[in-house]
């Protein structure tokens, strides 16, 4: 694909990048997809993943009790349970406002561990990476922000949420789907937005703007971008999804390298 050729341009060390659709068929790819990088929140995304393994197998449920009084699984992995971003404080009663907490997720990977008696990082990699081949991907830290990963790998990943076979179709589609929806909150790194859309994990596109996903991404775009510079979008309207790995931080680089690439993938996949 053409337009993936602007990542070598991006103001970076090391990108890779790559498209791949529905069937796990790479449609395009540039640079060192083989390269390991550190994925941040994108981490987020494959801890839900094995959350919704969990949930499949039985080992746990959506409604039952985790994080602060009131708040159940369902909220954690939706950012509603009113835990702060990166303390055990509460800024909000359960299911009442979008408030982005790692501490949420590090929560939800601790209650997933106590019902299966495994150790998340080990009950990801025997859930996730193993059945899908991700044979570079290590959850190194927190199930937040700690895993690192390979485009090649994520390439995967990404087919495995478009046509999957570790879930059924209908739980993939909840967590693609808005769950409380309406709900104000800020978007990390975009500021305050009025219905900040979130799935069971998957940042959902919905109208936000400024975003940074394409201006002409479906708002049924679901994903998630991290700090370290790196992010993962699937949009059924598309019919496929697209991995970016950096070594560079997230800054003002990423919000204005980010939208355009999106765009003109987007328009090269729509002919």
């Amino acid at each position: 694909m053409e337009s993936l050729h602007v990542v070598s341009r991006w103001p970076v060390e090391t990108a890779a990048a790559a498209v791949v659709d529905a069937s796990g068929r790479v449609l395009g790819a540039t640079g060192p997809t083989d390269h390991r990088f550190p994925l941040a929140s994108v981490t987020k995304l494959l801890t839900a993943y094995a959350v919704l393994v969990a949930v499949e197998e039985g080992a746990v449920e959506w409604d039952q009790p985790a994080g602060p009084e009131g708040s159940t699984l369902r909220h954690l992995i939706t950012h509603t349970s009113g835990l702060a971003f990166d303390s055990d404080a509460v800024q909000a009663a359960p299911g009442t406002k979008r408030i982005y907490s790692n501490t949420g997720f590090e929560l939800l990977a601790d209650t997933v561990a106590a019902a299966t008696e495994i150790p998340f990082a080990g009950y990801l990699a025997e859930a996730v990476f193993a059945p899908l081949g991700m044979a570079s991907s290590t959850l190194d830290s927190s199930p937040a922000a700690g895993a690192t990963s390979t485009v090649d790998d994520l390439v995967r990943f990404a087919a495995e949420v478009q046509a999957p076979k570790l879930v059924s179709a209908g739980l993939v589609a909840e967590a693609v789907s808005v769950v409380f929806p309406g709900l104000r909150g800020v978007l990390p790194g975009y500021g305050m937005q009025k219905d900040n859309a979130w799935g069971l994990g998957f940042e959902i596109r919905s109208d936000k703007s400024p975003h940074w996903t394409g201006t002409t991404s479906s708002p049924r775009t679901a994903g998630h971008f991290g700090q370290s510079g790196t992010f993962l979008w699937i949009d059924p309207d598309a019919g496929a999804a697209c991995v970016a790995l950096t070594d560079r931080r997230f800054g003002e680089w990423a919000v204005q390298a980010w939208t355009p690439f999106t765009d003109g993938v987007l328009a090269e996949l729509r002919g």
